[in-house]
């Protein structure tokens, strides 16, 4: 006799991810592994008078999605402040400051978070001034959408001692006014702004678990079952353990230990004894996360060649290239997978020169080395990934959906890298294992967006290559290949007999729903371990 099920969802279009069973009806959850998958009429024999049976009515039934760029702790905290990523201009901005601060009179600090460069119109300024206009005494401290400029009034820069634009660290720029030599404000990258961001006042312990439960049921929300969390400081390695520990942690995060440009090759055995400490389904380490240049938008990228609206600026970087080679051929040594933040092609290139360096130090071995944002690359560059076997981790949100957006991106790239940014089929096609991910909060955490967003790119110019995704491989980046690249592929990322029971039942079938209607499903139920996490209306 079949063993009973928990949970039997049934007469569903079910994506398995499986490319030995691709189809199925039927699946069937018994604590938290997977018992069965096939047909509705074999799911029969699962049922029992304890089985909650969902009858699925033909909507799309699939492995819970793995955000592989995600940031839940700083993303859950960022929920109570100012939300600005619906202010498109500098009176929006102020209309939701000043709303936010009448609704939190007792905050001593106002804080803004998800601005957008694109609401600074050409020939607009947002300085101290215009921000001191709205709150003369209280400090004000705003972060752009991506977390790499921050805008802060005068009484925050006075506090934060940074008035008058001292020196700050390579890669980092104090905007100061020519004129007087004082700061105007705009703080570019972390060396500038943590020194006021260090003063913000932060929740107790309570008030953090409070944040991250909202923030684990936006998650839930959204389908998400997994995450990469691109943030890896021990305090936060300690809070979801903490929460694992009371049943608490709704979805399963991968944490890699932060690098920065000064931290000593040494401290890299503390990302190995996390490793060794946490490798449970919950919660597990294994790798290690490092920045090797800022943004576009912000001119903190490191560019092979000028910025398209500034020819002789080429970026700059937090790791020169020695210095990187030799992080990265320790952290190779010691068997940790490595994440590199890059945007620019100049950061791409010096992140690939890395890995082929650590290659050559310590010989070839299955290492699944990651690229996170990729957003240009120059051509030399595309057969390097899968040369040295490295991840293409990439975000359909980040990709202004045309040239002629009001997205400062697009001019800051220039016409001529037009056909390489955001390259996903042209690296797909050149062998390049791709996987998806939000970088919540820095835009949206919902993978039906980011599916919408993939399905419907067009050519930026007549000519252009079409970088468009296929709802198949768009739903592997997001699922199999996405467990793949935290070497999780023999249980999660695929609906299989024996696997764990993550799953996300979608409001419909996608696989019978317009392309351009993608982004308008939601998510009707969420399983993550054998827990209904989340369940919609």
């Amino acid at each position: 006799m079949a063993l009973s099920a928990d949970l039997l969802i049934t007469n569903a279009r079910v994506f398995t991810a499986d490319p030995s069973n691709p189809w199925a009806e039927a699946v069937a959850v018994q604590g938290n592994r997977i018992a069965f998958v096939g047909s509705a009429a074999d799911a029969r024999s699962f049922a029992a008078p304890h089985t909650e049976v969902v009858d699925a009515a033909g909507r799309t039934l699939l492995p819970g999605f793995i955000d592989t760029h995600y940031h839940l702790l700083w993303g859950s905290l960022g929920l109570a402040a100012a939300q600005l990523g619906e202010a498109h201009s500098l009176d929006a901005i102020a209309e939701h400051l000043v709303a936010w601060m009448e609704a939190n009179p007792e905050r001593e600090w106002v804080v803004g978070r998800g601005l957008i460069y694109s609401a600074i119109q050409p020939g607009e300024v947002l300085d101290r001034h215009f921000l001191d206009r709205l709150s003369p005494n209280r400090p004000v401290f705003l972060t752009a959408f991506d977390g790499h400029t921050c805008w802060a009034n005068t009484e925050a820069l006075r506090r934060g001692n940074l008035l008058h634009a001292p020196a700050v660290s390579e890669g980092s720029e104090i905007v100061a006014d020519p004129a007087t030599g004082l700061a105007t404000g705009e703080l570019r990258e972390p060396g500038a702004f943590e020194p006021i961001r260090s003063l913000v006042p932060k929740p107790d312990e309570a008030g953090r678990r409070a944040m991250l439960r909202r923030g684990l049921e936006l998650t839930a929300k959204m389908g998400i079952t997994s995450v990469h969390n691109m943030d890896g400081q021990e305090s936060q390695l300690l809070r979801y353990a903490a929460l694992e520990d009371v049943g608490e942690l709704t979805c399963r995060v991968y944490l890699p230990y932060d690098v920065k440009p000064e931290t000593p090759a040494e401290a890299l055995q503390e990302a190995v004894a996390w490793r060794e400490q946490f490798q449970g389904d919950m919660l597990h380490c294994g790798s290690a996360k490092f920045f090797m240049d800022g943004v576009l938008e912000s001119y903190t990228a490191l560019m092979v060649d000028g910025f398209g609206d500034m020819p002789d600026n080429r970026g700059s970087a937090l790791f020169q290239a020695e210095h990187f080679n030799r992080m990265a051929a320790e952290a190779d040594r010691l068997g940790l997978q490595i994440f590199v933040h890059a945007c620019g092609d100049g950061a791409v290139r010096r992140t690939l020169d890395g890995y082929a360096h650590a290659r050559r130090v310590n010989g070839s071995r299955d290492s699944r080395h990651r690229i996170e944002h990729i957003e240009v690359i120059h051509p030399d560059d595309i057969p390097r990934f899968a040369e040295l076997g490295v991840i293409a981790a990439m975000q359909p949100l980040h990709a202004p959906q045309h040239a002629g957006s009001s997205d400062v991106w697009v001019h800051r790239a220039g016409e001529e890298r037009y056909p390489l940014s955001f390259a996903w089929e042209t690296l797909r096609q050149a062998g390049a294992r791709l996987i998806y991910g939000s970088d919540w909060p820095v835009v949206s955490n919902n993978p039906l967006w980011g599916l919408h967003n993939g399905l419907n790119r067009q050519p930026w110019r007549p000519g252009d290559p079409d970088q468009a995704q296929t709802l198949e491989n768009l739903l592997i980046g997001y699922t199999r290949d996405a467990a793949w690249a935290e070497f999780q592929e023999d249980r999660k990322g695929m609906l299989r007999t024996g696997f764990l029971a993550d799953l996300a039942l979608l409001s419909g079938d996608i696989f019978a729903t317009p392309a351009e209607e993608v982004g308008e499903m939601t998510v009707d139920l969420t399983v993550c371990d054998g827990r209904v996490v989340w369940r919609g209306a």
